[in-house]
């Protein structure tokens, strides 16, 4: 399991906050931005699987008849 991997949602969220909090400062370079960006995009994807998770567990829950 990567680093990535090993983060929680909120860890995610936050790093993620932090990546768009640059990239909208407007104040880094070209490269630095596509870094942040493919960096945000790894996050975002985590804490979709966080929530996709979450999802199935509360559908599992839930009785069959809904």
């Amino acid at each position: 399991m990567s680093d990535e991997q090993a983060l929680t949602y909120e860890q995610a969220r936050d790093q993620l906050v932090e990546v768009v909090r640059q990239l909208e400062s407007g104040s880094v370079p070209l490269s630095t931005s596509m870094d942040l960006w493919e960096r945000g995009e790894k996050l975002a994807a985590i804490c979709q699987q966080w929530l996709d998770g979450a999802k199935a567990k509360i559908d599992a829950a839930r009785p069959s008849g809904d």
